[in-house]
């Protein structure tokens, strides 16, 4: 083979690998992070960054919210499906690192972020067609507030779900304050308080998924939901419950916090957070030990807003608790307990944040009150 032919060979193998990388890099730019495409009848929402477990940030809000309220006024969609991309997590939370930059600096990312994310909400829980989530992986926080308020939630074995916000001086929103106090008893404040995380088929047991389908099935039950024309929520239920009915594994192990809940629903139903840390210590149990150190790590600023949000929550609707959510997201924001908790435990990765004010005492009624109250020409509208 002459020079020439073999100069000419490598230099298009080179324009090849040249191609490839300028591809590569080309697709990794221009990679969304949330997909919307229409397949077969169904409106179909990716979350498309696995990379960072799929959290939310405000630019796919903006994508998923119009798209939204398109499909469910037109004629050519007859359900939504919302799933996350790359088998880890279906969405594990918004963006948090970026509100915390905002928020320090006074930037309205601050304020947006939690406003449209609420919009956003409501808008999943007043959806006038079917919507249905699969939860297929880790379910945290903002992801959360994107699948529990629809219709259906499909819960399969890799399901992580925690509301682990008391943690990094947060609480649990995105409606938290409306389905937790609807759960059993009370777990919801149970979950909200401590972080509590829930796996697989106990999500659905504990109310939180309505379905649960084993991971392997997902594909298929895709398959036949985009394909249903004009499907009643009773038409998808059946479907969902057919799958369900396929799914044997687990089934035979009993629900983790079984043998717990009348503990929790007696420990937990005290007036007061003080009274709740006060109840599990003097219960002495390995599960009360266990529950009174979890809270003790947890903001104290945060505890007492949670439980006060549950309390409200109960008996509000959950464009109500939306409105109060929003109030009370402002609230951390104006103060020093997010910061440092996202510093704690995203940041520096210590996890020993320095909470101010540091015990449950300190934290008075009058401020909760300031908390909780209006934000004049701020609040949250819909």
């Amino acid at each position: 083979m002459s020079l020439t032919v073999l100069s000419s060979a490598y230099r298009l193998r080179s324009l090849c690998r040249l191609q490839r990388i300028q591809g590569h890099m080309m697709s990794s730019q221009v990679e969304p992070d949330v997909l919307l495409e229409k397949v077969g009848n169904a409106g179909v929402i990716t979350i498309n960054r696995p990379k960072v477990l799929n959290a939310l940030n405000i630019n796919m809000i903006r994508q998923i919210y119009p798209q939204l309220k398109k499909w469910e006024s037109g004629n050519d969609t007859d359900i939504v499906i919302i799933r996350g991309a790359g088998g880890k997590a279906f969405c594990a939370g918004g963006d948090i690192r970026a509100v915390t930059d905002a928020g320090k600096v006074g930037d309205p990312l601050a304020e947006d972020f939690f406003r449209e994310e609420y919009i956003l909400n409501n808008a999943i829980g007043t959806l006038k067609k079917p919507y249905i989530a699969l939860i297929d992986g880790i379910t945290m926080g903002g992801g959360v507030g994107l699948s529990v308020h629809g219709r259906f939630r499909v819960a399969t074995e890799k399901t992580l779900f925690a509301m682990p916000e008391t943690a990094i001086g947060l609480f649990p929103d995105v409606g938290g304050g409306y389905f937790l106090p609807r759960l059993q008893g009370k777990l919801g404040l149970f979950l909200a308080l401590t972080g509590f995380r829930l796996r697989g088929r106990d999500v659905q047991r504990a109310g939180v998924a309505t379905h649960f389908v084993e991971s392997k099935m997902i594909p298929e039950l895709e398959k036949e939901l985009v394909h249903m024309k004009s499907p009643s929520n009773e038409d998808v239920s059946k479907v969902l419950d057919s799958y369900q009915s396929q799914s044997s594994l687990d089934s035979e192990k009993p629900f983790a916090l079984d043998k717990h809940m009348s503990d929790i629903n007696r420990l937990f139903s005290s007036s007061s957070v003080e009274g709740i840390v006060q109840s599990l210590k003097a219960d002495g149990s390995e599960f009360a030990k266990k529950q009174a150190e979890t809270l003790s790590r947890m903001s104290p600023t945060s505890l007492k807003i949670t439980y006060k949000q549950l309390q409200a929550g109960a008996s509000l609707s959950l464009q109500d608790v939306l409105v109060m959510e929003y109030r009370l997201s402002q609230a951390c924001m104006r103060g020093c307990d997010f910061y440092e908790g996202v510093r704690a435990v995203l940041v520096d990765k210590d996890q020993n944040p320095k909470w101010n004010p540091s015990t449950l005492e300190e934290v008075t009624d009058e401020f909760l009150e300031q908390c909780f109250s209006s934000l004049g020409d701020k609040e949250l509208t819909f």
